[in-house]
């Protein structure tokens, strides 16, 4: 995409005769808008480059001889009476059809009203495709609306093969809009809707998609060809849907395998296809985990036990704490956390080399951080301990609060690391003396004079009265 920055390089090039084409990327929404605003900012400050009419009364008595680069800044011109003559005289000239768009929804509603009568007239399903993006981008403003109604109204006639190129949009509003309406066309098999939704990023294509599809089959049967793209996508919200498809298909079984997956939504949805078959999916996941040396233990039926098991179960987790894979480690401290059985005996996983089972431990951490050590949290911010290790201690730190959560901020205030020395800066900011804090300890003064360069004189001297230091 060229660059033609706020638009009014580009208005100077088209006063000058310059072609479209080769002053903006007539395929950019954005050099379009950009080019709308520019013109008036040119006609408002940089008159001088403009042509005479462009910023001087009595009007022209018509526009017919302008050409295309010329008429395209007469339709952006600040005067509506210079925008509703050019419309006027825009219609030979298809290149034009972007600013028609825009001037739908122009403030002055003689221009409004002419611009949606031409849009009206001249837009077929070719040139449709084409502004799709432009239209949507302007049917997020007041009065933008009409465009998008039209573009609807116009894209129903289209061809499967046609809507395919807004499948294909880098913007996901046209690839929702073309998917709107292929559904509502029902132009799509089911097959392609659900390769569309385990392919697309958009959550709601996917989730559009995939309903479509298994909608499309409730009378039908034949799940295996919609089936198949549904559990297999990479996207777990896809992956739900053709997990809870599997009763209706009759093939609850099959339910098992995703008990385990990597989505505590896609979990969720598996464990209600084996309860509703007389299935229990706690004892399925006691059973995995009670082999605390299998290397092959799925991470997610280790959190799956805690989401649907009782306290009980922490007894299995806790052995696969020491697990030689770094995502069973992490997942068996979370799933202490969800069961409440996260205690002060889990501060040894903060050594822990992988930096995932180290930041579940922080979080498990949190609610009891007044029992952990101080000295022993402080020693784990130096400089000579791992990255992932110093931020889960100085995490802790912070929440704690007190004089210790101020001396490990203040400690951290030159760290080399830039995202520690940040944090510690916004900690000092918002620090302020517990209430279990002993007032008038000169340590806190100290640290606060270390750290006055954060802070105004004024706010500086309120923290000090806070903590009764300083004279305060």
């Amino acid at each position: 995409m060229r660059d033609i920055g706020d638009g009014t390089v580009a208005a100077v090039q088209l006063a000058t005769g310059a072609p479209l084409r080769s002053t903006l990327d007539v395929a950019d929404p954005d050099d379009w808008l950009a080019l709308d605003a520019g013109v008036r900012e040119v006609a408002w400050y940089r008159s001088q480059f403009l042509p005479e009419w462009e910023h001087s009364a009595p009007l022209p008595v018509d526009l017919t001889q302008l050409g295309e680069s010329r008429l395209a800044l007469a339709l952006c011109h600040r005067d509506g009476r210079i925008r509703q003559e050019a419309l006027s005289q825009a219609a030979p000239y298809p290149g034009l059809l972007p600013l028609i768009v825009i001037r739908c929804t122009d403030w002055g509603s003689p221009v409004r009203e002419r611009a949606r009568q031409l849009l009206r007239e001249v837009l077929d399903v070719d040139s449709a495709l084409d502004l799709a993006p432009l239209i949507m981008r302007v049917g997020r403003r007041d009065r933008g609306a009409f465009g998008v109604e039209v573009l609807g109204e116009v894209l129903r006639r289209a061809t499967r093969g046609q809507l395919a190129a807004l499948f294909a949009s880098p913007d996901r509003t046209v690839r929702r809009f073309g998917y709107r309406l292929a559904v509502e066309g029902r132009l799509l098999r089911p097959a392609e809707l659900a390769h569309a939704a385990a392919q697309d990023e958009d959550t709601l294509v996917q989730d559009l998609c995939a309903t479509a599809a298994l909608t499309a089959l409730r009378h039908q049967g034949a799940y295996e060809d919609v089936l198949l793209p549904l559990l297999t996508a990479s996207n777990p919200r896809t992956r739900s849907a053709g997990v809870t498809a599997l009763r209706r298909a009759g093939q609850p079984k099959k339910a098992e395998a995703f008990l385990s997956d990597r989505s505590a939504l896609v979990r969720a949805c598996a464990r209600y296809v084996v309860r509703h078959h007389g299935g229990d999916p706690a004892a399925w996941y006691r059973e995995q985990c009670t082999a605390s040396d299998d290397p092959d233990l799925p991470p997610g039926a280790v959190i799956g036990l805690a989401e649907c098991g009782a306290r009980a179960d922490a007894e299995l987790l806790r052995p696969l704490l020491a697990h030689p894979a770094a995502g069973v480690r992490a997942r068996a401290v979370a799933g202490l956390r969800v069961l409440d059985c996260a205690d002060v005996e889990l501060r040894v996983l903060l050594d822990d080399r992988a930096p995932r089972v180290v930041r579940e431990t922080a979080i498990a951490l949190l609610p009891s951080v007044k029992a952990l050590p101080a000295d022993w949290l402080l020693e784990r911010t130096g400089s000579a301990r791992e990255r992932h290790i110093r931020l889960a201690a100085f995490r802790l730190l912070d929440a704690r609060g007190g004089v210790v959560a101020l001396r490990a901020a203040v400690g951290l205030l030159e760290d080399s690391d830039v995202k520690l020395r940040t944090w510690a800066g916004q900690s000092v900011q918002r620090w302020h003396p517990s209430a279990d804090m002993q007032r008038g300890d000169p340590e806190v003064e100290q640290l606060l004079d270390r750290s006055r360069h954060l802070f105004s004189d004024h706010v500086l001297r309120r923290r000090k009265r806070e903590a009764r230091v300083g004279g305060g």
